[in-house]
C-alpha cells in the first residue's frame, strides 16, 4: 500500500471520529472502516496527525462538550453522555487535562464569558489545547 493510500484513508478516518464522536468509537472499528491493522492505524494516524485516533476523538468530544456546557441547560452528567463519553470520570479527567479545569467549574465560569459572542467566534477562542497542554491556571475570557 503506498503512503499516498494511507495517507486518503487516514482522512477518512478522521472524518469519520469528527462525524461520529457522539457514537461509540473504537480504533479495531476505525481500522476495520479504513482496511488497516488497529497497531498500523494508530502508529499511521499518530505520524500523520501527532496524535493518536483515540486521542483525537477525545479532543473532539471535548469540543463539543464545552459547547454544551457553555450554554447551560445541561448537566455535566448530561454532556458527557451527550458527546459519547460512557464513563463520567473519564471525561472529566480527559476534559480538565485538556481545557485546564474540571467541567463543573467550566460550565459555571464560561457559560457568562461567551454571552453575545457568535458561536464561531467563542469556538475557535475556547477550543481546548491538545496533548495535555492546557496550563493549570490560564486566562480567561473577560
Amino acid at each position: 500500500m503506498s503512503r499516498l493510500e494511507d495517507l486518503a484513508r487516514l482522512r477518512r478516518v478522521r472524518d469519520r471520529i469528527d462525524r461520529e464522536y457522539a457514537r461509540p468509537l473504537d480504533v479495531e472499528a476505525l481500522a476495520r472502516g479504513a482496511h488497516m491493522s488497529a497497531g498500523h492505524l494508530s502508529r499511521e494516524f499518530r505520524r500523520a496527525y501527532g496524535e493518536s485516533p483515540y486521542s483525537y476523538l477525545m479532543t473532539r468530544r471535548i469540543e463539543r462538550a464545552m459547547a454544551l456546557l457553555r450554554r447551560g441547560d445541561l448537566s455535566v452528567t448530561e454532556v458527557c453522555f451527550a458527546v459519547g463519553c460512557s464513563s463520567l470520570g473519564t471525561f472529566s479527567t480527559r476534559f480538565t487535562e485538556l481545557v485546564g479545569m474540571p467541567p463543573s467549574t467550566y460550565r459555571h465560569s464560561e457559560a457568562r464569558a461567551t454571552l453575545g459572542i457568535p458561536p464561531c467566534v467563542a469556538k475557535l477562542v475556547t477550543r481546548p489545547v491538545r496533548n495535555r497542554e492546557a496550563p493549570a491556571i490560564g486566562p480567561r475570557l473577560a
